[in-house]
């Protein structure tokens, strides 16, 4: 069976994936070999593993061999091999349950150090929608949204190295967050970055003049400290077209 039916709105990305295993590498203990990293991507290379992980980070909690077969359609004797070798990588742990009968059923949850890939507990969305609500109701602008996303820009870029330039940068920094940018350059050295996934999904479609408007600051601080000359020429939301999208003005050679 085609695991990416499994998750339609969201198909198997494994460069995105790697993408952000290596960007987590890079944070890792100074001890780290990466030989750990490399395990977790071979494992979460395969599409099967990938949704049963997908499964269990959508999950508010522990789920039993039987639930995750009965979600992806699979039968327990293929999802169980599977579930053994993400634990034998340390991308998922399990807690025992004895009924007083039979066997000890094992539930499965992510390891706590797993990668996040981008991904959160179903609280969190729920939690940055009431907040972005509650700013909303409080009179915050999408000025002021700008400004605080432009804080967090100018931050980000210190994590980067600006020697290829501040379209680089501001590539790897969003493949780091999930937004899976694509670019392109024109004749005039500008770059088009499209972002073709949104990490703040239904909090962004439900307050777009404050989320968007965090992400274009975020973009814009980012751009800015980078110190190239480069400047964001124009940023789209999702409310126009084409949507999600900033132009970079500035060095830039694809």
């Amino acid at each position: 069976m085609d695991t990416a039916v499994f998750y339609p709105s969201t198909p198997c990305k494994v460069v995105a994936v790697a993408r952000r295993l290596a960007a987590e590498a890079q944070r890792a203990a100074p001890g780290d070999t990466g030989e750990s990293r490399l395990a977790l991507l071979k494992a979460l290379g395969d599409n099967t593993r990938y949704a049963i992980y997908l499964e269990l980070a959508r999950s508010p909690r522990p789920r039993s061999t039987g639930e995750i077969s009965e979600a992806l359609g699979l039968h327990a004797n293929t999802v169980r091999p599977h579930l053994e070798r993400m634990r034998e990588v340390g991308l998922v742990r399990y807690e025992s349950h004895s009924s007083g009968v039979g066997r000890p059923q094992h539930r499965y949850f992510l390891a706590p150090d797993a990668p996040a890939l981008g991904l959160e507990a179903p609280s969190f969305p729920l939690l940055a929608g009431m907040l972005a609500a509650t700013a909303r109701a409080a009179g915050v602008r999408g000025d002021d949204a700008v400004e605080i996303g432009r804080e967090q820009g100018r931050a980000d870029a210190e994590r980067h190295d600006h020697g290829d330039g501040a379209v680089v940068a501001l590539v790897e920094a969003s493949s780091e967050l999930g937004f899976d940018p694509a670019v392109a350059a024109d004749d005039h050295g500008h770059a088009s970055v499209a972002f073709t996934h949104c990490p703040f999904g239904d909090v962004a479609a439900q307050h777009p003049e404050l989320v968007c408007a965090l992400h274009r600051g975020m973009v814009e601080g980012l751009v800015e400290r980078c110190g190239d000359d480069s400047t964001v020429a124009e940023f789209n939301t999702l409310a126009d077209r084409p949507a999600c999208r900033a132009v970079v003005s500035g060095r830039y050679r694809s």
